[in-house]
């Protein structure tokens, strides 16, 4: 899924999660606050597909990276 301007509902879907408003919330709660120490893909709940579509998310600075780094704020507060 290609798109400019991804959404977190987006991302969630493209990471094979369920996406509605109250799924990500849920999702969110369930696992903030993640340490400072961890990155986002570090976390052991992610499979090794996930957790590699955010890291190549954020080091290639594509369109996911800007609402990976989202998700990655959400999990921190």
């Amino acid at each position: 899924m290609d798109k400019v301007n991804p959404t977190l509902r987006d991302l969630f879907k493209q990471l094979g999660l369920p996406c509605k408003d109250a799924d990500i919330h849920a999702f969110i709660e369930h696992y903030k606050p993640i340490p400072e120490t961890i990155k986002l893909h570090e976390m052991p709940s992610w499979t090794t597909a996930q957790a590699t579509l955010l890291d190549e998310a954020i080091k290639n600075d594509s369109d996911w990276s800007y609402v990976a780094d989202a998700l990655d704020t959400l999990l921190r507060m």
